[in-house]
């Protein structure tokens, strides 16, 4: 991209896995309309599950989740054993025992558990839920803490899919996020995976690190290539000191400048899409035969709170501290503060702190920008149509896209439009146009670059 572009258009927007984004979550959204939103669901639609394990062994500085440090398994298993009490609250108020298509560990670092907890825990889900035969269950997985029996027990509780956070490889950049992860000890879990029978590998990669290169960034891709993953996530930093306070630990003067970053991403995804990946909307890469990589061949690409995915399902039920939902009538999200979570689901209320309910016209531009982010084109009109709704009514939208179109970042035609190859990086920036909240309440959002 040309340098003037990059910081033109390198805006703080948000990373759209939902709309409205979660900074717009209110409490006026509360347990009880959680609890009456959860009863009207239909009794024959299909979930999927989130479980969010708030605890890791220790601190990455790079972190932007919702986690805890636990140097004793104590506070882990009394967590745990909230997180199945909550599972039960929520399943009290299903109308009835709903089919499962995806299931997610997150944390947090779901590799804390021990190897009997974490087929508890799968084995809980399996008896208050119908958990299809050929359900996708996944797992973040930190190479550091999971050994051959937890690996194994994995295996056993049908988990198909693991996520291999890795960031870097090079020793300086790992010492300056405070995560120290030889490449041996992460091709051995690969190794111990596959064993397992586990084949469906993901590796989660950030440009923008501290002390990172393009050089440096060469040399990890290669590395993670020759592992041979399913998909590679490819982040960008989100360096937000003003929010998650750790992050003050990285040196800003360590941190690559726009250009460099900009160089790091350009050149990442030339080395992957020559490897073979198929690039997915703007930060994944998957191999051909990949569910994702059909999935955005056919336009059946989705984005939720995990990313761009194949989850089709309507109904996203989130569990544990800071666990994000999604249902037809809205978003709910659970309390973060791990005491305050505990001491909800102790009282038998659901723990949800805030939330906000959606109308049609955030269902449309929802539909909007989870098509522009993944399609990476936009026709107005067809979409509308479905909808039964004037597409008039984006024509102010499009025009504020006018600059970005005057850039060579985007084709118009009428109401449809398309990012060209430069534009790709910056489909962020346009979805923002489609934004009816953006800009509210002085919300400060990660860089678009």
């Amino acid at each position: 991209m040309r340098p003037e572009l990059a910081a033109k258009y390198d805006l703080r927007v948000p990373r759209y896995t939902s709309y409205p984004t979660a900074p717009h979550f209110a409490p006026s959204i509360g347990a009880d309309r959680y609890a009456a939103w959860l009863g009207d669901l239909a009794p024959a639609g299909r979930l999927s599950l989130y479980l969010h394990i708030a605890y890791c062994a220790e601190l990455c500085w790079f972190c932007g989740c919702h986690t805890k440090i636990a140097r004793r398994y104590d506070p882990i298993a009394d967590y745990l054993e909230c997180l199945w009490r909550e599972v039960d609250l929520v399943a009290a108020r299903l109308p009835a025992r709903m089919s499962v298509d995806h299931v997610h560990l997150g944390g947090g670092s779901p590799s804390v558990l021990t190897p009997g907890d974490f087929a508890a825990t799968l084995d809980r889900l399996r008896a208050t839920f119908d958990i299809v035969p050929d359900a996708a269950i996944a797992v973040e997985l930190d190479p550091r803490t999971a050994d051959r029996a937890y690996i194994a027990a994995m295996a056993a509780a049908g988990v198909n899919r693991v996520s291999i956070g890795v960031q870097d490889f090079d020793p300086l950049v790992q010492r300056f996020i405070n995560r120290v992860q030889p490449y041996e000890v992460t091709a051995a879990v690969i190794g111990w995976l596959r064993e397992e029978g586990i084949d469906e590998i993901n590796i989660d990669l950030i440009y923008g690190l501290p002390h990172q290169t393009v050089r440096s960034l060469t040399k990890t891709i290669d590395l993670a290539i020759g592992l041979a993953p399913k998909r590679i996530a490819l982040f960008g930093y989100a360096h937000v000191p003003w929010m998650k306070k750790h992050q003050r630990m990285i040196p800003e003067e360590a941190l690559p400048g726009l250009e460099e970053r900009w160089l790091q991403y350009e050149s990442a995804t030339r080395q992957l899409t020559g490897a073979g990946y198929a690039q997915i909307g703007i930060d994944h890469f998957a191999a051909a035969s990949d569910p994702l990589a059909i999935a955005q061949a056919e336009g059946r690409l989705r984005r939720n709170f995990q990313g761009y995915t194949t989850d089709a399902a309507e109904t996203l039920i989130a569990f544990g501290a800071s666990g994000i939902g999604s249902l037809p009538q809205g978003y709910v999200g659970n309390e973060t503060d791990i005491a305050a979570y505990k001491k909800l689901v102790r009282a038998g209320t659901l723990p949800t702190a805030r939330g906000i309910a959606v109308d049609d016209g955030d269902r449309l531009r929802r539909g909007v920008i989870e098509r522009l982010m993944c399609d990476l084109s936009l026709d107005l009109d067809a979409l509308c149509a479905e909808w039964d709704a004037d597409p008039a009514q984006f024509d102010g939208d499009l025009a504020s896209l006018a600059p970005m179109e005057a850039d060579g970042l985007i084709i118009r035609d009428g109401r449809r439009i398309t990012m060209t190859e430069e534009g790709r990086p910056l489909v962020r920036a346009a979805c923002a146009a489609f934004d009816r909240y953006l800009n509210r309440d002085g919300i400060r959002h990660s860089r678009a670059i």
